[in-house]
């Protein structure tokens, strides 16, 4: 299990700006204008709108897209009834969820109320603030109760995560369980373990898909829900037996589907081993589930198994569903979310475990070909087709049902906005780091007696993207260590001044072999593997000891490079090696190169340049939208810039076809299409922006990608070494922990690459 460190946990939600999210203005503020149109007077023309048509604050407002993430946490996660404020940090977190996977914007409210009057009575005089309601982290029976009452009294979407998430993603993985282990759903025997708001709305959507009551069997605390026994609420009454059964144990015997929203280790191999043949287990309790997953599959064989966890296959996980069920809901303008839609959220999602899956998909988790079966009957979190999946089925099943007040009438035309509302942005390197962790590689940290690279060592171990050696100082690296409390577990620790002799010779013997008609002597050669490290680690790298280096943390890029290309060189058929920054931004992913190697690249070169970069855009799944950088556009100013920047397009069209290029041309007219088609409609990039900038020089890359990060509010990735035999990625002097980590991530994925291609 990935181990999360309470301090780690600490430092993410108070390091810079307290918490996980913010409010964001989507209008221009800049000018005194600005300001009078967003507040006084010009805010009293939309007010006067909206008091003339209650349903103009759809149009004049936010309400359309935001819901509200509402609690008065009594039930939150595992941690029971902590309090309204400590329920906070989860609510920011639901809300971030819904906005990178849906773009839907939240406001998170924590109630500190404790009668289900009370919370009911609040938010329905927030009514007029959203578009939806959230509920979530609200005890049983209470949560039952206000769910009822509010669906009932407000006239927008309100739904209860905690119910009708769990219900709704395990629903969509039961059918497809059932098709596989060859089981009709109207004949299977049930026992659910748990009776909480999450097993009540998980058997409610079972009998709603076809499940029959009185093939069902509910177990709590004290043993079976049976109709005899005198403790029953009226919700456990719904789902009591006659039949004589009193433990887990007896309801199991030749059951068809175990659900376990319960407590970790109730399930035994003897009691799964009493269960029907192809059995169907869904051990969802978290953070240790009923029955571990190895475990399971060693009892029995002919099992399909699923959990709540990430780190096995079929994780029954809720962002699956709730963002793209208000997407669904909120695109219609619907009144409510009723059965109907929950269970086209259901379907939608069983079907898109059935379809072919996506090269990102199949990447994202280092799998040639995932497909169909019993480890594979829900879809992944990544797989980007979700939202154009089951948010238009949800809004479909609305306006069917009569409870939508928008129609949508051009279905490929809203598939379309919703893939644009999201971009790739930080879901890009989410894929990345799911592809990276499916085969962690041996990376070599140059740099390991820093604080920031054993750190990043840390996070890279515990989540399992990478095996670290770690090059430096060994009684710096223990200090460190112990004065910060890290841990590195097992990984390697070479000291280079305690390397053996003949070690070191063959390291030497191969740098003079390789620099030996370029000056170096045999005794240079000894002293650079000794001194200098990142001699010493592209060695390791150049005699297949690691996999990838990592460096450049403490020195200049050229002192960092170079050993690289003296060791390890360049890709066959490769002339030049070229930086690439990836920035992600607000309006998706955008490359940009040279950034940190070639200074002022010839016409050959930016040609090459541009083909180095072009095949590492297609590699994160993008399709390259290439322009080439100047102060001109197609010829409006003369100059050695405009010139070759002119040539390499003119060479790129004429040599290379294939690919989407245009030049010379300003930054401003790469990165809007409308402000291109206005004045220049015959470009080959009319119709879409520019997705990879190729910059002229070195100083004009290195300019704009630090001016994208610091004042445009990227994130930047890099820089990505690309050209190289073998992977080498140099960090920038003074990188973050993040900026590391997700160098290191890049340096995984670049040597399984490189090890396919060498198979």
């Amino acid at each position: 299990m990935k181990k999360t460190r309470k301090q780690d946990a600490l430092d993410y939600h108070s390091s810079g700006r307290p918490g996980k999210i913010e409010v964001i203005p989507t209008k221009a503020t800049s000018s005194q204008r600005d300001l009078s149109l967003a507040y006084s007077p010009g805010v009293a023309e939309p007010c006067l709108k909206i008091a003339e048509n209650k349903d103009d604050v759809y149009k004049y407002t936010v309400k359309g897209n935001l819901v509200g993430v509402i609690s008065n946490g009594t039930s939150v996660l595992g941690l029971g009834n902590i309090g309204a404020e400590a329920a906070k940090p989860v609510m920011e977190g639901k809300g971030l969820l819904f906005k990178i996977f849906a773009d839907i914007d939240v406001f998170d409210i924590e109630l500190n109320v404790d009668t289900a009057d009370e919370f009911v009575r609040i938010v329905k005089a927030l009514e007029p603030t959203f578009g939806g309601v959230n509920l979530e982290d609200i005890k049983a029976p209470e949560c039952f109760e206000i769910e009822s009452r509010l669906k009932e009294e407000l006239n927008i979407p309100v739904m209860h995560d905690d119910q009708h998430g769990t219900a709704i993603i395990s629903g969509a993985a039961l059918l497809n369980a059932l098709e596989i282990q060859k089981k009709k759903i109207e004949k299977a025997k049930f026992v659910v373990a748990g009776a909480g708001a999450a097993a009540v709305s998980c058997t409610r959507i079972y009998i709603a898909l076809g499940a029959k009551k009185e093939n069902i069997v509910m177990v709590d605390t004290r043993g079976v829900i049976r109709r005899d026994r005198e403790d029953l609420d009226p919700i456990k009454e719904e789902f009591a037996t006659k039949r004589k059964l009193h433990t887990l144990e007896d309801a199991l015997k030749n059951a068809d589907v175990f659900i376990g929203l319960s407590r970790g280790g109730i399930l035994s191999p003897a009691m799964l081993k009493s269960m029907a043949k192809n059995p169907i287990v869904f051990a969802m309790a978290n953070p240790d589930p009923e029955i571990s997953y190895e475990l399971a599959l060693k009892t029995r064989k002919d099992i399909v198994m699923a959990t709540g966890r990430s780190d096995y296959p079929n994780q029954v996980n809720n962002v699956l569903g709730f963002p793209y069920i208000f997407r669904g809901a909120l695109d219609v303008r619907a009144t409510t979310i009723n059965e109907a839609m929950k269970l086209a959220a259901v379907r939608a999602i069983a079907d898109l475990a059935k379809r072919s899956v996506p090269e990102a998909v199949n990447l994202a988790y280092n799998q040639q070909n995932i497909t169909f079966g019993k480890e594979y009957i829900i879809p992944k979190p990544v797989d980007y087709r979700l939202i154009t999946h089951v948010a238009p089925a949800v809004a479909k099943a609305a306006m069917e049902t009569g409870v939508a007040r928008d129609k949508i009438k051009d279905w490929d035309q809203y598939r379309a906005a919703l893939r644009k509302r999201l971009g790739l942005d930080d879901s890009m390197m989410r894929a990345v780091s799911e592809k990276a962790r499916s085969n962690p590689k041996r990376v070599v940290f140059a740099e390991a007696d820093t604080y920031k690279i054993l750190k990043a060592a840390q996070i890279v171990i515990e989540e399992g993207l990478a095996r670290p050696i770690l090059l430096g100082n060994r009684k710096k690296i223990r200090k460190l260590v112990e004065e910060n409390a890290l841990e590195i577990y097992d990984s390697p620790v070479i000291d280079p001044a305690e390397i053996p002799e003949d070690k070191v010779k063959v390291y030497a013997a191969m740098l003079y072999k390789k620099r030996q008609r370029r000056g170096m002597t045999e005794g240079e050669a000894r002293k650079l593997i000794r001194s200098a490290r990142n001699y010493l680690g592209a060695a390791m790298v150049e005699l297949g000891e690691a996999d990838a280096l990592v460096s450049g943390l403490t020195k200049n890029y050229a002192e960092t490079i170079r050993p690289a290309l003296q060791l390890i060189g360049t890709a066959p058929g490769i002339r030049k090696v070229a930086g690439m920054y990836l920035l992600l931004t607000r309006k998706g992913p955008i490359f940009i190169a040279d950034t940190t190697v070639n200074e002022d690249p010839l016409v050959d070169d930016i040609v090459d340049i541009t083909l180095l970069i072009e095949n590492a855009v297609r590699k994160f799944n993008v399709q390259p939208r290439i322009a080439l950088l100047s102060y001109s556009n197609f010829g409006s100013h003369e100059g050695d810039v405009p010139r070759k920047m002119r040539e390499a397009v003119a060479r790129l069209h004429a040599e290379h076809p294939h690919l989407i290029v245009e030049g010379e041309m300003q930054a401003n007219f790469a990165t809007n299409a409308a402000l291109l088609d206005d004045n220049f409609p015959f470009s080959t990039l009319a119709g879409e922006a520019a997705n990879t900038l190729i910059c002229p020089n070195l100083e004009s890359g290195n300019i704009a990608y630090k001016l994208l990060q610091e004042v445009g509010g990227a994130e930047a990735v890099g820089p990505i070494l690309l050209g190289m035999k073998k992977p080498v990625h140099i960090l920038q002097l003074g990188s973050s922990v993040r900026e590391i980590v997700n160098i290191v991530t890049i340096a995984v994925v670049d040597a399984q690459e490189k090890a396919d291609l060498a198979k």
